[in-house]
């Protein structure tokens, strides 16, 4: 990831300095690529590593940026963050003001276990370095998280799902792009610790979409930050659409009961053989 040392932001002629975007006379270069240039031949999911690292990423890099985008893209009429975006619809606020809201309700509990879990993974890692099996360093984890009573763990169990559809797919496209590497490995043997530990075996704790997020960024070398980037950015489109609803569709300053929502959309369908 380009990044000037610190200490060396100054140009020497009192200016600062960055090196993300150069705006001149008919000229708009993003990491030193003319954004025209970009236009219409990489995707947006291309576009934000250029922006995020400095770099344009490999084809197979550039199709996983793109499928984490879409599988954190909504998640439905009940998370904190899209409630605060409905609320603030209700009141008649802009929709600029309902996605700022939505993006504030993010922290530690909501939106943050994508961190968390790759904070484990990254200790699970250094007890490898330090000689331990990659087995005895999952166990090492999960004896961990049970002690301090981090359950269910970052990364680990969902409330709706038994099986994250979305961390399936991730996973295996990944496995298939052949870029999983220690972060999954790590990731699949803390999964097994937690399945065969007795204490937790009344207990569904499979991989879900955080946990798959946090490994395959891990071994695609993104740091920590680039990966909740990520989140925040996946979610503005999800954020806009339920605010945009809720001034189209309902009564403005309603009582929003979330246990009360029931869908109307259209019913499963698939994408087409082949998209022109």
């Amino acid at each position: 990831m380009a990044k000037a040392p610190r200490g060396t932001n100054a140009s020497g002629n009192g200016k600062w300095l960055t090196s993300i975007t150069q705006i001149e006379p008919n000229r708009v270069l993003l990491r030193g690529y003319p954004v025209d240039e970009l236009m219409g031949r990489v995707g947006f999911g291309e576009a934000i590593h250029v922006a995020l690292t400095g770099e344009l990423p490999s084809p197979s890099i550039g199709l996983l940026v793109e499928a984490m985008l879409v599988s954190f893209i909504d998640h439905g009429a009940t998370p904190p963050s899209t409630l605060a975006a409905r609320h603030a619809a209700s009141t008649g606020s802009s929709l600029r003001g309902c996605v700022a809201a939505g993006i504030l309700a993010f922290g530690r509990h909501h939106g943050g276990d994508t961190l968390a879990c790759r904070e484990r993974l990254d200790e699970g890692l250094a007890l490898m370095r330090e000689g331990q099996p990659l087995q005895d360093a999952a166990k090492a984890i999960v004896t961990q998280m049970i002690a301090a009573d981090d359950l269910p763990p970052p990364g680990y169990g969902h409330r709706v799902h038994t099986k994250d559809p979305r961390a399936a797919r991730l996973l295996q496209m990944a496995h298939e792009l052949e870029v999983d590497g220690v972060y999954t490995q790590m990731l699949r043997a803390i999964e097994h610790a937690l399945r065969s530990n007795a204490e937790l075996e009344d207990r569904s704790l499979p991989i879900n979409i955080d946990g798959a997020i946090a490994a395959i960024c891990g071994d695609i070398g993104f740091p920590p930050e680039v990966a909740d980037a990520l989140l925040l950015i996946s979610r503005v489109p999800g954020l806009a659409a339920h605010a945009l609803e809720e001034q189209r569709r309902e009564p403005p300053m309603r009582t929003i009961n979330p246990s009360t929502h029931a869908y109307d959309g259209p019913a499963e369908r698939r994408l087409p053989a082949r998209r022109k």
